[in-house]
């Protein structure tokens, strides 16, 4: 059995490997037709698109996990089936619960894997690439902290507690220094609205003034601000939830709450991070029964396609959920759980209606 398990690990890992190969260089593919338009602005040059370029593998690697284990399993056991070696397998008394369990122990290992690249590498790697490219095109330097946004535009230091899915800025400081790093006005605002070619409309201001030695305050109902940030730009500035680890969205969610602040969108995002490894376990159950359903009227090819478009539609229901339980306020464990309870349940249907037979 010692023997059995090793050669059905080494298959699947082997396909797997194959899979991830093929997937992350047609990603790269992509990355590079998308980062391509960009040369020559700024700074942005070719070993800029190279160095993003790599840096995204880590977080197409988590997203890909799924889908590719998927694949790599329904080919590993299809040249299984196709060779007989499956049904000897069968008939020597090997049971498709071991079987199932025989999947699970490799899945574990994948499992890990989705874990520590979803977790710890994937977040910061995203991350600098956002920050590189970003600074190699407008020169801005920026980071996110849980006081928000923070940006450096050339002698100022713009902070944005909320930006709001329409783009309007909650809570903006901007800190002005001279030449000689002195600061000389800390201006808050509590509403920014854009209005065309990086002007923004801030509303309440409050405006304190630093000269000789003295500090003058004064509060201006609206001004108009000039700046380097627009709409487009503080998408990429700004880190996407589901890019962040799953710590970092516990304290940020915490954080959002304790200052009386919808984090619904946050903590789906917390569930979907702690459901990802465990949808790794379900695609290998779901591609045991799938490569043996009509093994004769089906080969290789038509499994792998098959294979693709089962972790498309995985890769669609979770965003699909995730937007659902955002527009009807569903408990954030329930919109980030259902795609993968789904899919187990048409994996243990199959399995149950493959025994039955």
């Amino acid at each position: 059995m010692r023997t059995l398990r090793r050669y059905l690990a080494s298959e699947i890992v082997a396909a797997t490997a194959l899979v991830f190969a093929a997937l992350l260089m047609l990603f790269a593919f992509f990355d590079m037709v998308e980062q391509i338009k960009d040369l020559g602005r700024g700074t942005y040059r070719l070993r800029h698109i190279v160095i993003h370029i790599l840096l995204s593998v880590p977080n197409h690697v988590y997203e890909l996990f799924p889908i590719a284990v998927l694949i790599g399993t329904l080919f590993a056991l299809a040249q299984l089936v196709a060779g007989s070696e499956y049904t000897v397998m069968r008939v020597s008394g090997v049971s498709l619960t071991r079987m199932a369990g025989m999947l699970g122990a490799v899945g574990l290992v994948f499992a890990a894997l989705t874990f520590l690249f979803g977790e710890f590498i994937a977040p910061p790697a995203e991350q600098l690439a956002q920050r590189l490219r970003s600074q190699a095109i407008t020169g801005l330097v920026a980071q996110e902290f849980r006081s928000g946004l923070w940006i450096k535009d050339g002698r100022s230091f713009i902070n944005v507690v909320e930006v709001l899915p329409d783009s309007t800025l909650r809570g903006v400081k901007i800190y002005e220094f001279d030449a000689e790093h002195r600061l000389r006005t800390i201006s808050f605002a509590k509403r920014g609205d854009y209005q065309s070619d990086r002007r923004w409309r801030l509303s309440e201001v409050v405006e304190t003034t630093f000269d000789d030695r003295q500090a003058r305050v004064r509060n201006i109902e609206h001004v108009s601000w000039q700046s380097v940030l627009d709409p487009g730009l503080l998408g990429v500035l700004l880190v996407k939830p589901e890019q962040m680890s799953a710590w970092n969205l516990y304290s940020f969610a915490q954080h959002l709450k304790e200052n009386r602040q919808k984090a619904l969108r946050y903590e789906i995002a917390l569930w979907s991070k702690v459901m990802y490894p465990v949808a790794v376990l379900v695609m290998m159950l779901l591609a045991l029964p799938f490569a043996y359903f009509q093994g004769r009227q089906g080969g290789v090819g038509a499994k792998i396609f098959a294979g693709i478009m089962l972790g498309l539609a995985f890769h669609f229901l979770n965003r699909l959920f995730a937007h659902l339980g955002l527009l009807n306020d569903w408990p954030a464990l329930l919109s980030a759980i259902l795609p993968t309870l789904l899919l187990l349940g048409v994996a243990m249907t199959m399995m149950w209606w493959q025994e039955r037979r």
